[in-house]
């Protein structure tokens, strides 16, 4: 399981993502380029001393990303999709997929997706933060493959 970041804008949620990822032992690919100047100052609030131990990739370009992730399953998470995450089987070798915090993905990269999903929520409201949403699913995907680290003492 690995988490895709498309041209991530806001430093703070690539951090607290970058932190729940190295809970879990997740790879996240961050796809450039990103919207914030990439530094340890820029990310140490949120991301803490977990920085260290992420796994981070960051992919050049959108067509360096699908090249390195070619014959993966891609999972888009969107507010343009009709199936919710919880109804979606996943795969221990899906890459969870999620877009600009400010654009989403544009449509090439949407069409790309192997398979589109949303998180549901009350009628009106447009999104959640996308470290939140990230958390969301990622728990999910993880809960359904058996993924989760074991425990420590």
């Amino acid at each position: 399981m690995e988490i895709a970041l498309y041209q991530p804008d806001i430093a703070p949620n690539t951090a607290t993502i970058l932190r729940m990822a190295a809970c879990f032992g997740v790879t996240v690919r961050i796809i450039e380029p990103a919207g914030f100047h990439w530094s340890e100052s820029s990310l140490r609030r949120a991301g803490m001393d977990y920085l260290e131990q992420a796994k981070v990739v960051r992919d050049t370009s959108w067509e360096a990303f699908r090249a390195a992730t070619a014959g993966r399953r891609l999972v888009l998470l969107t507010t343009r999709a009709n199936q919710p995450y919880t109804a979606f089987p996943f795969s221990p070798t899906d890459i969870l997929l999620f877009g600009r915090e400010s654009a989403g993905v544009p449509p090439a990269v949407h069409e790309a997706a192997d398979a589109r999903l949303l998180i549901p929520m009350r009628a009106g409201l447009r999104s959640l933060n996308v470290a939140l949403a990230c958390a969301m699913v990622t728990g999910e995907a993880l809960r359904q493959t058996g993924g989760f680290p074991t425990a420590s003492a």
